[in-house]
Formats: structure tokens, C-alpha cells, sequence
């Protein structure tokens, strides 16, 4: 029924409003009912007295009264012609009406509890219709009229409707019925108008995100304003061009890895297919076979790189912090890339605050992460430059940083150097085995470690990695055995 938010939002309203407003209503009725009777039966009540008072006038000093003369001093006590009056015996029979009285005389008597009331000194005050005789519940105030010997004779009973009183409080009910109507209407604009600007956008945006997961990856929304509903559209916005980015580093993974794929499967192919139908003379036999090793060892570490991938997405790879050296470690990992260095003529600085610096963390997940980057500042290093490997305790934290002159990254680049399938190498002519995914199982490895990883580049000129490390205190610390973590894979 209520599907939308317009309409959700109207009934809500409605309801608070027309329920405040009967709330009012009921209050002020009540005030302003109770008030006027209040005042109205004070009113009767006063008349009924000041009209005994001049009737007791009428009487002789024998107790005896000239009905003319009670008549005509009837109406001097009354001045309303909302309010009239009456006279009777003492046994509630009707004796005359004022003048300006709407009731016909009648012969019925006055119920005799009422009289009675009405005879005494106190007299009767209350709301009735007197048996029948005043058509209507009406205000009636009653009073005694005693001969000069105190005998009570006869009555006055003076009398007003509150039709006056019903027709104020209609008014009053109406004119709240009216300012409620109008409130609600102004209410129900409002909430359009705001409505429609808070749903617009959000229908803009679901627009937006069924075209977007049709495959329209350029779809945007229009982002006006500075309010919430402004973040959301920006948020989307920036959401909708991760994933655009994603996207394309995904499509450009698939043809990197099928690349990568293919072009050592057609090696090995061709040179075995060369050996086997005799193409290949005997004596270049060894040769080959070293090629075809090479190419298969380069199968063996993307396939390596994938499973990695795999099991860091499905959080099946636990890490172990144990306590170790991780200057000991950086030494071995650049003795490693010893060749590498010197067919580059690379200037190498090896700088570490203390010969020995103790870090608590998982030594292979480490051990991967400083080879990688160390990989990638040689590979991408230029002929003679410099490349320098900082270790040093700031903070509480060990830091190493891995620095190298060359081309570096661009800066449009930076943020998205530690994504998935990301290759600064676009051509692939500075980098033919990577595949883009060791910098991203860097950074969740030190992720899952709870340390930070960061990079920072000018394009052109140089490039340096830098990542932290839980420094861990002097004691027994594990060796670094290379030759094991080549054979788990990690290199």
C-alpha cells in the first residue's frame, strides 16, 4: 500500500498531524465549554437572586403581593434576551412569564423535587429541561420569594439555553478543522517537494547502477549540492570507477596471463616437437632443454602466483610471525639478485641502522615481500643507477625501504600500484615474466600483518618502496634459509 517514500512519508504526517490537531480540538472545546457554562450558570444564578430580591418587594406588610404589580417588576432584574424568568406558587404551578420569555405559558407544574429545592434558602441551581416545560436542557437557577414574615409564597426560576455556547464551540471545532486542513496541505507540498529531491537523485542512481550492471561501465550520476544524498551520488561515483578501473586491469590480466601462457607453452612445444622429429641437432639438445626448463619454471611461478591469489581471497593462507633477523634477511635476498646487479652495473648502498634488527612476523610472507620488491627495483632500475635498501627503527616500528633510480611511475598510476593485475610495464618490454600480482600479495600479506606498505615515485627519476615491521626484542631468532623458501615456491 505504502510503497513509496512519498507515501510513507504523507501517511506518517497525516497521521501525527490530524491526531495533535483532535488532541487540540478536544482540549480547548473542553476548556472553553466547561468556561462558558461556568460563567453562564454564575450568570442565571446572580439574575435569579437579584429578581427574589425585587420581588419580595411586591409584597404588602400583611404577606399579601398584587400579581400586576409581581409582573411588572419581572423583567427590571433581567437584561439579556438570552436570559428569561418565571413565577410560580409554591406548588411549581406557573403564575407569569416575563414579557420577552419564548415559552408559552403552560399549566404543568415544576417536578416536585425541583421545587422543593427551589423553596429553600439556598435555592436550586442545575441543567434541565424542567419536566418538559422548556422544551430543551436548559441553565435554570431557582429561588424562594418570602412575605415580609419570612413565609415563602412563590418562585422565581430563571432560565437560558447555551445555544450561544454550542454555536461558539462549532465555530471554534471549525476553524481548527480548517487550520488543520491547510497545515496539511502545506505539509503534504513540503514533503513532495522534499521527497523529490531526495528521490530523485536515488532513482538517478538505480538508473545508473541497472545500466552499470548491464555492462555500461561509463554510466555516471549527476552530483548537485553538498548533503547527504551529494555523498552518496560522489561515493557512487567513485565506486562506479573502481570498478571501471578494476575492470579493465581484469580484462588486461586475462590477456597478460594468456599471453604469458601461451608464449612458454609454444616454446616448449616447438623445441621438444624440434627434438623429437630430429629438427634440433643432437648436439644442440642441451641447450634447448635449458630453454624449455626456463620456460617451465616461468609456467611454475605464475601458476604459483594464482594460487597465492586464490588463497588470500578465500582466507586459507595463515601466517606464523616467528622472531628473526631481518637484516640478514635483506643481505641474502641482494647476494641473490648478485648477477642481476652487476649485468646492470647498479651502485649499490646497503644501509641498516644496527648489524642485527629483530622483527616478529611470518619469515616466508616477509621473505616474499622484500624479494618482490627488490625484483622489481632491479628489473625496473636503469644501467649504472643507484639502488639503495634502508633498514632502520622509527616509532617502535622496523622500516625498509627499497629504493631505485629509473623510470618510475607515473603519478595517475600510484594509487592503483598495489591492485590486482597492475603492470606499470604496459609494453612488457622492461618486465616478460611478472604478471602484475606480486605487489597486490605484498600488500595483503603486510596487510594481514597489520603493518603498512606504501610507495612513492616521481616519474622519470625514481621509485621507492617502503613497509613496516613489528620490531621484536634481542633473543634466539630463526635463520634465514633461502634455499627452503625457493623450493616452497615463494621466489
Amino acid at each position: 500500500m505504502f510503497k513509496s517514500i512519498f507515501s510513507r512519508l504523507a501517511a506518517i504526517f497525516v497521521l501525527i498531524i490530524v491526531f495533535s490537531f483532535t488532541m487540540i480540538a478536544f482540549i480547548i472545546t473542553s476548556l472553553v465549554g466547561d468556561y462558558a457554562i461556568t460563567m453562564k450558570t454564575e450568570t442565571v444564578s446572580d439574575t435569579a437572586t437579584s429578581a427574589r430580591r425585587v420581588m419580595e418587594l411586591a409584597f404588602s406588610e400583611d404577606g399579601e403581593y398584587d400579581v400586576e404589580v409581581m409582573r411588572g417588576m419581572l423583567s427590571a432584574p433581567i437584561n439579556s434576551n438570552t436570559i428569561h424568568a418565571f413565577i410560580t406558587d409554591v406548588s411549581g404551578n406557573v403564575l407569569f412569564y416575563d414579557e420577552s420569555s419564548p415559552v408559552a405559558p403552560i399549566k404543568s407544574a415544576i417536578p416536585g423535587d425541583i421545587m422543593l429545592q427551589a423553596l429553600r434558602d439556598a435555592g436550586y441551581t442545575g441543567v434541565t429541561d424542567l419536566g418538559g416545560m422548556l422544551g430543551t436542557a436548559s441553565i435554570v437557577a431557582a429561588q424562594p420569594i418570602d412575605d415580609p414574615n419570612g413565609n415563602s409564597r412563590a418562585a422565581v426560576f430563571v432560565y437560558t439555553n447555551s445555544h450561544a455556547e454550542t454555536e461558539m464551540l462549532s465555530s471554534l471545532v471549525r476553524t481548527i478543522v480548517l487550520s488543520t486542513m491547510w497545515v496539511l496541505i502545506a505539509m503534504l507540498l513540503a514533503i513532495y517537494f522534499v521527497s523529490e529531491r531526495t528521490i530523485g537523485p536515488l532513482k538517478s542512481m538505480s538508473r545508473a547502477a541497472k545500466q552499470f550492471a548491464s555492462g555500461k561501465l561509463d554510466v555516471r550520476v549527476h552530483v548537485s549540492g553538498n548533503d547527504e544524498i551529494a555523498e552518496l551520488a560522489t561515493a557512487f561515483n567513485s565506486m562506479a570507477e573502481s570498478i571501471s578501473t578494476m575492470e579493465k586491469m581484469r580484462s588486461s590480466f586475462l590477456g597478460n596471463v594468456s599471453h604469458d601462457l601461451r608464449t612458454p607453452m609454444t616454446t616448449i612445444s616447438g623445441f621438444v616437437d624440434g627434438i623429437l622429429d630430429g629438427t634440433i641437432p643432437e648436439d644442440k639438445h642441451e641447450y634447448y632443454l635449458r630453454i624449455i626448463s626456463s620456460e617451465v619454471k616461468r609456467l611454475s611461478r605464475l601458476v604459483s602466483a594464482l594460487l597465492d591469489i586464490s588463497r588470500i581471497q578465500a582466507g586459507e593462507r595463515k601466517f606464523k610471525p616467528e622472531y628473526f633477523d631481518i637484516c640478514e634477511m635483506a643481505r641474502q635476498i641482494l647476494i641473490s639478485f648478485e648477477q642481476l646487479i652487476e649485468g646492470k652495473k647498479l651502485d649499490v648502498e646497503f644501509d641498516v641502522e644496527r648489524d642485527s634488527m629483530i622483527a616478529y612476523a611470518d619469515v616466508d610472507a616477509i621473505h616474499q615481500v622484500l624479494y618482490n620488491i627488490c625484483d622489481n627495483a632491479v628489473k625496473f632500475s636503469r644501467e649504472g643507477g643507484e639502488l639503495r635498501l634502508r633498514v632502520f627503527s622509527s616509532e617502535k616500528k622496523i622500516h625498509v625501504a627499497v629504493y631505485n633510480e629509473g623510470n618510475g611511475i607515473p603519478e595517475e598510476d600510484l594509487p592503483f600500484v598495489f591492485d590486482r593485475f597492475y603492470k606499470s610495464d604496459k609494453s612488457r618490454s622492461l618486465d616478460r615474466t611478472g604478471v602484475g600480482l606480486g605487489l597486490y600479495i605484498s600488500r595483503s600479506v603486510m596487510e594481514a600483518h597489520g603493518e603498512k606498505i606504501e610507495v612513492r615515485s616521481e616519474f622519470g627519476k625514481y621509485c621507492e618502496f617502503e613497509f613496516t615491521l613489528r620490531e621484536g626484542k634481542e633473543q634466539k631468532t630463526k635463520s634465514i634459509d633461502v634455499q627452503a623458501i625457493r623450493e616452497r615456491g615463494q621466489l
